[in-house]
């Protein structure tokens, strides 16, 4: 049996008038003990999907089952058995670190002691702070205590809507490495993040944009189903360079990434030296051009601009 289900989910919100549509006629499985992520931008239906399988909204269309459980019939059964970690901090601001713990303990008929090992390698990190309250937090160590609410009743499925968003690039680490840690211990987790580069940390991911799912896979495979050579360009006016490919006549895509643009050709291209000799005849000063592999990105980019 899978963790979760999804069967044509569909998210509408607005009028007859005025329709938008969150999303659009998904399906997926998540298999028990997996990290899979929900990988995809701003308003992409991340977390209206999120708040679907928790119980805390319904869907128009389609059904989804948590744990062999009725998102809609077995609500109740759900929320018993499920953590959920908004991507606004929602604890108690006024409340300590272990007032707003032992509070969730108490909402799910246990203790702290009860289930301490589940949280103990999270939690002693913020123990220090145990007695500040939540709203004198830095960001990292709201996520800790976020974390440790989310799993005080040991969850079988863990909900984590865009967890490392606005904390530093160590805290985000550190909670990727938290997760690995949960997912050795039997707990499924489904995380959204629109952060590509943290794709890679899953076992599998689903790349959305504007509530389709266009592709479901292993990190590596969605690599893999990059179509085309793809070429890194640099040059001594970046900003110049980027909008000189983007109007050459062979450009299929052209993208910033980091210290490089990520250049791709058409099938009928002329090559690296037809590259070359229309960057030179615009003046390009410094350029270097050579073959590089894609990433993620560069495939969820390629994916929008077929869809």
């Amino acid at each position: 049996m899978n963790a979760i289900t999804v069967d044509h989910i569909v998210k509408t919100y607005g009028s007859k008038k005025q329709v938008l549509t969150a999303l659009d006629d998904i399906s997926f499985e998540v298999k028990k003990g997996e990290l899979f992520g929900i990988i995809g931008p701003d308003g992409a239906g991340k977390t209206s999907l999120f708040r679907i399988l928790t119980t805390l909204l319904l869907a128009e269309g389609g059904t989804a089952t948590v744990d062999g459980y009725d998102v809609v019939k077995d609500y109740k059964q759900i929320r018993k058995s499920v953590g959920y970690m908004p991507g606004k901090f929602s604890l108690y601001q006024d409340l300590s670190v272990e007032e707003n713990l032992e509070f969730f303990a108490t909402i799910f008929n246990t203790s702290i002691d009860q289930n301490y090992d589940l949280i103990k390698d999270i939690y002693v990190q913020i123990e220090p702070f145990k007695k500040r309250r939540a709203g004198k937090l830095s960001g990292g160590m709201k996520q800790k205590l976020a974390l440790c609410c989310a799993l005080i009743h040991k969850p079988s499925v863990l909900f984590l809507d865009e967890p490392t968003t606005g904390v530093d690039a160590v805290s985000r680490k550190e909670f990727w490495d938290m997760l690995k840690d949960l997912k050795k211990q039997g707990i499924t987790i489904l995380v959204s993040t629109p952060y590509m580069d943290e794709a890679a940390m899953c076992d599998r991911v689903a790349l959305i944009q504007s509530g389709k799912i266009m592709s479901i896979e292993t990190p590596e495979n969605i690599v893999k189903e990059f179509e085309g050579e793809l070429w890194a360009v640099r040059s001594a006016d970046m900003y110049r360079l980027l909008n000189d490919l983007k109007q050459y006549k062979y450009t299929e895509s052209c993208n910033s990434f980091g210290e490089y643009h990520h250049l791709l050709l058409t099938k009928n291209q002329g090559g690296k030296e037809g590259v070359l000799k229309y960057l030179n005849e615009l003046s390009h000063k410094n350029i270097l051009l050579e073959h590089t592999a894609p990433n993620i990105e560069d495939r969820f980019m390629q994916l929008m601009k077929n869809t």
